[in-house]
């Protein structure tokens, strides 16, 4: 698989990477024996970026992932982040974090979770309203300073908030959702990382697999999958949005693809619009998903094919707040 850089860092990764919050949280009942066989398989096949967080299953993703790399991990290029604070026994969301003194602590939590000596890629996962970002990134520069972490990255950072973090350190990657339904970067958040040399990671490429037209009904989700609750996935919203994943599974039949790696394959035609490699990290607990995803790095879209989905998944079609 092509290795690409991220914006202008010396930070090199895979085209795709794979986003591992599903092997521990939120989607349903999960198999870490299944999980880690899909990480050896995506290395096997060129995929070497990993995309975790310090509150996926209130650290268990990164002890999952810690194990499933043991013994190579230099082949592995692990990113991972902190600030969104979960109660350690009952997994309740108790808000942002991002004083200095927590960043530190909570970078020396995940570098023992993921059994490693340095984080190559590491995001503050929110902004911190109550806590100014300069101070944020300031901590943050000083574990590269001491060698615990390679490269910073954001994530759902607003343009104002990326320029003043870069003011007091080189930013790596900036990783916001991005989709077909999902377009809010293209207002001006991927122009400020194409000015800024910062590379951008598209997470939830897939609409958290509702692009793939394999969601039929709100009653195939398990009962504790958040999906269930989401604004996109609901009522009338649901219905509306699923009319749209119909027009773009005919467009994916004239491809010869799958509706997701039609939408994978969309979201690359728009980096080389923007004049940007697009590391997406589409997440997923098999591997005849995983492969199927990869294998769309192979499908080429024309101007006519996207034009075709401009007019049937046109920007801001989906129902529903994102959250």
């Amino acid at each position: 698989m092509q290795q690409v850089s991220l914006g202008r860092s010396d930070l090199k990764v895979s085209k795709m990477g794979l986003g591992c919050m599903g092997m521990s949280d939120f989607y349903g009942s999960f198999n870490d024996a299944d999980s880690i066989a899909v990480i050896h398989h995506a290395l096997n096949r060129g995929l070497n970026f990993l995309d975790t967080a310090d509150m996926y299953g209130v650290g268990r993703n990164e002890e999952l992932i810690g194990k499933a790399i043991a013994g190579q991990r230099e082949k592995y290029v692990i990113a991972t982040k902190f600030g969104s604070v979960r109660n350690q026994e009952t997994g309740a969301f108790l808000g942002i974090n991002g004083k200095p003194e927590y960043v530190r602590a909570a970078a020396e939590a995940s570098l023992k979770r993921l059994g490693m000596d340095v984080i190559d890629l590491y995001y503050q996962h929110r902004v911190d309203p109550k806590t100014p970002i300069e101070e944020t990134v300031g901590a943050m520069a000083e574990l590269v300073k001491e060698g615990l972490v390679r490269y910073l990255g954001l994530s759902e950072a607003n343009s104002a908030n990326i320029r003043r973090a870069v003011a007091i350190h080189p930013i790596a990657a900036l990783q916001t959702e991005y989709s077909l339904w999902s377009r809010d970067p293209e207002d001006d958040t991927l122009a400020t990382c194409l000015e800024l040399g910062i590379g951008f990671v598209p997470y939830s490429p897939l609409g958290r697999g509702f692009l793939t037209g394999q969601i039929k009904r709100i009653e195939d989700f398990a009962a504790d999958d958040f999906r269930r609750t989401n604004p996109r996935f609901v009522g009338e919203n649901f219905a509306k949005n699923l009319e749209v994943v119909k027009k773009v599974e005919e467009l994916a039949a004239q491809k010869n693809c799958t509706p997701g790696q039609l939408a994978l394959a969309w979201l690359y035609a728009q980096g080389q619009t923007f004049g940007m490699d697009f590391v997406p990290i589409p997440g997923t607990r098999r591997m005849a998903y995983l492969d199927e995803n990869i294998a769309a790095l192979e499908v080429n879209l024309t101007g006519k094919d996207l034009a075709a989905l401009e007019q049937v998944a046109p920007k801001g079609f989906a129902l529903g707040t994102r959250y």
